[in-house]
């Protein structure tokens, strides 16, 4: 039988009711056509996963009784930073889901030298809540509680002045790449930057090395935007983490 996995954007306990996102009793009701008793697994993206039970489903709200909890443990041991060059359109939905799935722990939208999109603060605002709820149901479908946290999009150039000195390794995705993965020593945690459409321009190299970040090369081939960073996150798994 089919587990339906909810997000809900508030703190859950054992022995609560809680009235389910609009979006999500609509999808449970009209949609998958639940009727009272039937049972659903609630997380808020704390890392615990909540057994519950439909205690009421009407056409304005869903109800659920929250059960006992658990943590599913299934989060990556390599806790990955991915910084990634904001894309155009679906092709950033599509990083954001998919590296959701492979178990990245933290992503940061960056602007860059070549950066193609140009977010004024009300339509960066937008993307946030809309990225945030892209990796929410990527979670859900993943099997995931714990939330990725997807940071407001920043300049490149702000961002490296946040990382101060030490912490994990820092690699950067770039054709010229010395490293291959495999070639690494990582921990438990890594930070991995991905260029925007065109890649990393001359002065975002220079800043990226002037930052420790190390080149890091996959292939022979150029990927795009949206394939380099999933493949990366990918190889660095296999490697270091759970995949």
């Amino acid at each position: 039988m089919r587990t339906i996995r909810i997000h809900v954007d508030s703190p859950l306990a054992s022995g609560s009711d809680v009235v389910l996102p609009a979006q999500a009793g609509e999808h449970v009701a009209r949609v998958l056509r639940l009727e009272v008793g039937a049972p659903v697994v609630l997380f808020s993206g704390d890392g615990m996963e909540y057994e519950a039970t439909l205690v009421g489903v009407g056409k304005r709200e869903v109800v659920a009784s929250v059960g006992a909890g658990r943590a599913p443990g299934n989060e990556s041991p390599l806790a990955l930073t991915l910084a990634q060059g904001v894309a155009r359109g679906e092709k950033m939905d599509l990083i954001v889901q998919k590296a959701t799935e492979l178990g990245i722990a933290r992503i940061v939208p960056i602007l860059t030298e070549r950066s193609e999109v140009k977010l004024d603060p009300a339509r960066a605002g937008k993307r946030l809540v809309h990225w945030r709820a892209v990796a929410a149901s990527a979670c859900e479908q993943s099997g995931r509680a714990r939330l990725p946290v997807i940071e407001p999009a920043v300049s490149l150039a702000a961002w490296l002045a946040t990382l101060g000195d030490g912490g994990p390794m820092r690699l950067a995705l770039l054709p010229e790449g010395t490293k291959r993965p495999r070639e690494l020593a990582l921990a438990d945690a890594a930070i991995l930057a991905i260029g925007p459409e065109g890649g990393f321009g001359e002065r975002d190299r220079s800043a990226l090395a002037g930052n420790g970040f190390i080149g890091l090369k996959l292939g022979p081939r150029i990927l795009r935007t949206e394939t380099a960073g999933l493949a990366a996150i990918a190889a660095l798994q296999a490697l270091y983490g759970d995949v």
